[in-house]
């Protein structure tokens, strides 16, 4: 498989992060979708307001690239019914695939209840619509055995729950990219995350996002053995160029 199978190409910067208008956000989602095209990347990851337009462009190209959103962006903090009235929004306007923000600061705060009501709720409901679900947990806020505790949280409630069949649509994801670090230290995948994440997420798979921008990087991640990537920079890593994105 090309490494372009692997990407999934983001834009998720608001307006108001960006510095630019509504029209000009829409404008570099559309021209985020059309190098996924042109490029055969797998998918474009994007705000929930530009799917339902998303979806209409990709429909008028004809093309298979998957379109995905993020759900509770970026904190994760929303209560369950906004994220379920979200991603049913997001659903109905044609998003394929839904990227959730898990409550993490619940988890260190030792909720651990309201953390799987979350976490299976979401997943029974969008797995109901035939779609995949993928829970970023953000390890630059977590300790590593936090990131092991709630990788394995994730993974028991599909198998034990919902049924094992179900695990090559649920992926755990590492990161938002938009989670600020004490000084400013790296926020996203990086070798030693990831490896634990994979140590326990099986057969669940991993996605890792946040500071992949080469192709060096990427296939690294995909030797690893990691199933997707999420990066602002797919179409340098497809051209082989280095990027200088900051997810």
């Amino acid at each position: 498989m090309s490494i372009n199978q692997y990407l999934d190409s983001t834009y998720l910067k608001t307006p108001a992060q960006a510095g630019i208008s509504n029209s000009d956000t829409l404008d570099m989602v559309h021209k985020l979708t059309q190098e996924a095209i042109d490029n055969e990347i797998y998918a474009v990851m994007i705000r929930p307001d530009y799917v339902r337009s998303v979806r209409a462009l990709l429909e008028e190209r004809k093309s298979n690239v998957v379109l995905g959103t993020v759900i509770g962006f970026h904190e994760g903090t929303n209560d369950l019914n906004e994220k379920l009235r979200e991603a049913q929004r997001a659903i109905a306007d044609g998003a394929e695939e839904l990227d959730f923000v898990i409550n993490y600061e619940a988890f260190k705060k030792g909720e651990i209840e309201k953390v799987k009501e979350e976490v299976e709720t979401v997943t029974s409901i969008v797995l109901r619509e035939a779609k995949v679900v993928k829970w970023i947990i953000e390890t630059a806020a977590l300790t590593d055995n936090q990131i092991v505790e709630l990788t394995q949280l994730i993974r028991d409630i599909v198998i034990n729950k919902l049924g094992e069949e179900y695990a090559p649509r649920v992926f755990v994801k590492s990161s938002t990219g938009f989670y600020r670090t004490p000084n400013d230290e790296p926020n996203g995948a990086n070798e030693h995350v990831i490896k634990l994440m994979l140590a326990n997420a099986g057969p669940l798979p991993v996605k890792a996002s946040g500071g992949v921008r080469t192709a060096e990087e990427a296939e690294k991640m995909i030797a690893l053995g990691v199933k997707r990537i999420g990066t602002s920079s797919a179409l340098a890593i497809v051209k082989g160029e280095k990027a200088t994105g900051d997810y």
